[in-house]
């Protein structure tokens, strides 16, 4: 089977993403022929005299495509030969970028659109940042509506040159540029004749060709959060006890030592059993029950990890969040939090910083980070928690805080260490 590719496309309002995924999915041949006629039939009722909108597949509800915006986050299925794609399409909105966070917080790879008329903006740049803090490591910067600027390679030209200055200071390793019309489709699937200066990848041929990181192999750095314990009674009468839950990291094997966290005990896997039968090891992301060697003390939120290397176990963290609720967030403020399996209580001790998107240096926090801050604070958990550093693992460092009063999720997560 092919292997899946998750993406994420933002940009600012109307520089055509639903246009893009649309045009993405129909010239590789992914729609049936009912939507086709559902896209036209719509194109006509919006009165496009005839012209084919693609943005239609993916504009969300119709009370949203009738106010003429996008608000939620919209995700899409498509394939080829070559591979599986999952796209999250958020919203361009300011406001939404907390919807970003959520639609890009598992991508492997970030389209970021411009509108070549206008250029790199605010929030071209917001969304670079969040990609960048998200830890995803390929970014395209899909240069939009170029057939509106004569597909001037100039124009193109100090677009990139441009958003190059600002990334310079993001830390993405992958970043290609592609100059590309969506509404004609340009560079998207096929070559663009219009822009013969051109010579790089299409979109697609870079989606279809951007390298995934292999399931993690590193035994030394193996992570196993415990989901449920498993307690039954054999066919030959002796009691079974295993700790089954969804690899986060690194490999496992019967007979490697490890230590159960946050108590630090220390023993070593006895077995590795699934559905089907019993395994000779487990990687990230496999769903396992893991058997250990001794009769240890083992409950859900726990974590099983490699002895050698095992991960910071702390009350007190520093944790850069996106505040994604209307009521604003103070020191003091109590919240539940969700780290991997484990669900406990935590308080905000302190705001240390605010980021401005636009010069991507921290300033001094206010008193309190409003809806779509992103700040770094301070907070001490009512247990301890057993993590990597985010940057180090976007699973085993990224948690949530949760209203209690309402259940609301208010804020998204990234560990950056002890604090």
């Amino acid at each position: 089977m092919p292997d899946l590719l998750r993406l994420t496309t933002a940009g600012s309002v109307d520089d055509g993403k639903s246009t893009l995924i649309g045009r993405l999915l129909y010239d590789s041949q992914q729609l049936l022929d009912d939507q086709i006629a559902h896209i036209t039939a719509s194109s006509l009722r919006r009165g496009g005299a005839g012209t084919f909108d693609l943005s239609l597949l993916t504009d969300g509800l119709r009370a949203e495509r009738e106010q003429g915006i996008t608000i939620d986050v919209a995700y899409r299925f498509f394939r080829t030969s070559r591979r599986r794609f999952i796209i999250a399409d958020v919203p361009g909105h300011q406001q939404y970028t907390r919807n970003m966070v959520t639609g890009a917080s598992t991508a492997d790879l970030s389209v970021v659109l411009v509108d070549a008329r206008a250029g790199v903006v605010e929030q071209s740049r917001r969304h670079a940042f969040i990609s960048a803090l998200l830890d995803i490591p390929h970014l395209v910067l899909a240069v939009n509506k170029m057939d509106l600027v004569d597909h001037a390679q100039a124009r193109f030209d100090a677009v990139v040159s441009d958003f190059a200055t600002f990334a310079g200071g993001l830390g993405i390793s992958d970043v290609t540029c592609i100059p590309i019309s969506a509404l004609n489709g340009d560079n998207v699937v096929g070559a663009s004749s219009a822009m013969p200066w051109y010579e790089g990848p299409t979109l697609l041929e870079v989606l279809e060709n951007v390298e995934i990181a292999d399931a993690d192999e590193d035994t030394a750095t193996a992570r196993f959060p415990v989901q449920w314990v498993v307690r039954a009674t054999q066919d030959d009468g002796e009691a079974y006890r295993g700790y089954a839950g969804q690899m986060a990291r690194g490999t496992l094997r019967p007979g490697d030592p490890v230590v159960v966290l946050p108590s630090g005990r220390s023993t070593s896997i006895a077995a590795i059993d699934t559905f089907d039968g019993r395994l000779e090891a487990a990687s990230a992301p496999r769903s396992v029950t893991i058997r250990l060697a001794d009769d240890v003390d083992v409950s859900r939120g726990d974590v099983i990890a490699a002895a050698g290397a095992p991960p910071t176990v702390a009350r007190d963290l520093e944790v850069d969040l996106c505040w994604m609720a209307d009521r604003p967030l103070r020191a003091g403020g109590r919240y539940a939090v969700k780290h991997m399996t484990r669900s406990t209580s935590a308080v905000v001790t302190e705001l240390g910083n605010v980021v401005d998107v636009n010069t991507l240096e921290r300033v001094a926090a206010p008193a309190e980070l409003a809806l779509n801050d992103i700040g770094r604070v301070r907070i001490r958990t009512g247990t301890s928690l057993a993590f990597d550093p985010y940057t180090s693992s976007r699973h085993t460092g990224s948690m949530i805080l949760i209203d209690e009063a309402s259940n609301d999720t208010v804020a998204a997560g990234m560990i950056v260490g002890a604090g």
